[in-house]
């Protein structure tokens, strides 16, 4: 009979990924999520059947141990960026992952991975990174055989980080962005995918393992690599943190104001998060340790960037033309 995992956000930008590799790999997954309806586009990863996406409330005891009751192996990829409201940093990123961890030990589940992020620190001035890190604490208390993957930035097809401003260079000449010189090592999601894999399968030992590409880059140079793909030209301007600070606390009182209809683009903890570098730390355990090979970004982002062209994917077909001379 085959093994059984449950993945909590499975339908999630990672977890989908780490549910693609698993179903091909045989195991029955159960993808834990708030809103079953809106995950169906897992079910097609395996056979009839073998992915199922079942509801689950992090927030509650019930809910979340019914959602991994014989189960094997347990995934969290749970988490927010949301500070306000019942699901936020605090529910999600510190209790949830706590939760899961506790109901797992008493459930008797073999193997626990953990999906946090890099820059996890209790003492840090975000919000965002201290409860990632009072959740990996939460964790280690009660399964300390635990798998702990903290990634950089993630980039693949769905990310909310390259498409978000390769989208922003539609409308107009100048991308501003917010920490142009803190340090990036971005990692292609299904190569975090795979190190979550490893844990699953028990082919990885307990630990905290920090996961980057193979190269480090600027904010700006990221945003420069992007324009690159997608052949505009666009003036990259820093915003310093105090204006980028104001301009986060007006959007912050927009959505408010407007019972979230307006979402913020930016956010008062992540101008916080934006002034320390996201990079793997001296020493930490990595991809080579899990026997992984992380991909480059510049081999992955012309697969999904191709959109933001001038031309979109006939962008290929103009440049060749223009390459044309008459005879």
């Amino acid at each position: 009979m085959s093994k059984l995992v449950t993945i909590y956000g499975g339908s999630g930008f990672v977890g989908r990924y780490i549910a693609r590799r698993l179903a091909k790999q045989g195991w029955r997954i159960r993808v834990a999520v708030r809103r079953p309806n809106e995950a169906m586009h897992v079910k097609p990863y395996g056979a009839v059947g073998q992915v199922e996406p079942i509801f689950c409330n992090i927030r509650d005891d019930d809910s979340v141990r019914a959602a991994m009751q014989g189960a094997d192996a347990v995934v969290n990829c749970v988490g927010t960026f949301d500070r306000k409201g019942r699901n936020n940093f605090d529910a999600v990123q510190h209790d949830g992952a706590e939760r899961i961890a506790r109901l797992a030990a008493e459930e008797g589940v073999k193997r626990l991975v953990h999906i946090s992020a890099i820059g996890a620190d209790t003492e840090s001035d975000s919000i965002y990174s201290r409860t990632k890190a009072l959740g990996e604490k939460g964790i280690l208390a009660h399964f300390p055989g635990a798998v702990i993957l903290r990634p950089s930035v993630i980039f693949g097809p769905e990310d909310e980080f390259f498409n978000r401003f390769a989208g922003m260079t539609r409308f107009g000449p100048i991308l501003p962005v917010v920490g142009a010189d803190t340090l990036f090592q971005t990692v292609y999601v299904d190569d975090v995918a795979a190190a979550a894999v490893k844990g699953v399968e028990g082919q990885a030992d307990a630990g905290i393992y920090e996961l980057g590409g193979p190269e480090v880059h600027s904010f700006r140079e990221l945003m420069q690599q992007m324009l690159g793909v997608i052949r505009r030209r666009r003036l990259v301007v820093n915003i310093p943190f105090w204006i980028a600070n104001i301009m986060a606390g007006v959007m912050e009182l927009v959505q408010t104001v407007s019972l979230g209809l307006v979402p913020a683009m930016l956010t008062r903890d992540q101008v916080k998060s934006l002034r320390v570098d996201n990079i793997v730390s001296e020493g930490a355990l990595g991809f080579a340790d899990l026997g992984i090979t992380p991909v480059s970004a510049d081999a992955v982002l012309p697969d999904y960037l191709w959109r933001f062209r001038p031309a979109g994917q006939y962008e290929a077909i103009k440049e060749s033309a223009g390459n044309l001379r008459p005879n």
